[in-house]
């Protein structure tokens, strides 16, 4: 028998069940809501305390009637242009998964309101067993990485159009910007991929069914996610370092030309020091004086430039 979507009014607590399977989705926690699942469900306090927590590391503590599992994925801050970490804490028992997070992962929240809303989406994703449903909960949360890691590949590569292009300030600073993104996203992903490796290999007492299969599927997912983030990685260092050299480049032609341009003006600059001192020189009492005194250190300047130009020094 299936039943719809339940909710408590004073709690941020959502129910749907299907046949002996229920899911409990706790969106945007509060202490209240936690003390619900300790008085209902017996839940280790320490657990529904790390439920709490935005800073938890990821893990799978395993209990006498249940399992608790706390990954992070990543979701994009515009604001600081950089990915952030938006934990999701799973607790799972025989018929029962509860899921807690703070409603920033949008697939989450989307796949609850599917099984909620759709006799199908219940009938495909809840008639199993719990272990089942977890399954399909991860599978959602990691395909919804790739989208990340296709919009990582395409700043990558449009980056390193514009960075041979035009090696600009902005370019710079927004390869930088991307590689705190990799890392970011390498530091948020790479401990789930030992987290998913448990639950391929590891017998836990609720999840009985057959889904080694199922979580290895999981786990080459996230394995080539991680492969994709230590690939790029390294991209964009590369183009990091090749930004720097492409901008000292620039900077040394820029102070080579302003070194030609001086030592060109040198002697009319000796020439009118000479002249401007209070003391009798050649020719100062003729008229053609200063004439031929601008012609000489121009042929002087061309003579140098010609020399410059000779040695390929320009």
């Amino acid at each position: 028998m299936t039943t719809a979507s339940d909710r408590n009014e004073k709690l941020n607590i959502e129910t749907v069940k299907h046949g002996r399977i229920t899911w409990l989705n706790v969106e945007q926690p509060s202490k209240q809501d936690m003390e619900y699942l300790a008085r209902n469900y017996l839940f280790n306090l320490f657990d529904l305390e790390d439920c709490l927590s935005r800073v938890e590391r990821p893990k799978i503590d395993e209990y006498e009637n249940y399992l608790f599992i706390v990954l992070h994925f990543p979701v994009f801050s515009e604001q600081r242009r950089v990915s952030t970490p938006s934990q999701v804490s799973i607790f799972i028992a025989d018929g029962l998964v509860v899921t807690v997070h703070s409603g920033e992962l949008r697939t989450l929240a989307n796949f609850f309101n599917d099984c909620e809303q759709n006799e199908r989406a219940r009938e495909e994703n809840m008639s199993r067993s719990s272990g089942y449903l977890l399954y399909r909960i991860l599978d959602r949360l990691v395909d919804y990485c790739f989208p990340i890691m296709n919009k990582i590949i395409a700043n990558v590569e449009e980056a390193e159009d514009e960075l041979f292009c035009d090696p600009a300030k902005d370019t710079i600073r927004g390869i930088s910007l991307l590689r705190r993104d990799v890392m970011s996203c390498r530091r948020i992903l790479r401990p789930q991929y030992g987290i998913i490796k448990s639950l391929e290999i590891k017998d836990y007492p609720f999840l009985r069914e057959d889904l080694e299969a199922y979580f290895g599927d999981i786990g080459d997912h996230i394995g080539k996610i991680n492969e994709t983030l230590d690939e790029y990685k390294e991209v964009v260092e590369g183009l990091n370092i090749a930004s720097d050299s492409l901008y000292s480049h620039r900077s040394n032609e820029t102070i080579k030309m302003l070194t030609v341009l001086g030592t060109m003006i040198l002697p009319l600059l000796v020439v009118s020091g000479l002249y401007g001192m209070n003391v009798p020189l050649p020719f100062q009492e003729r008229a053609w004086a200063f004439p031929l005194i601008i012609v000489l250190t121009l042929c002087l300047s061309g003579a140098m430039l010609a020399y410059f130009r000779w040695r390929r020094w320009i």
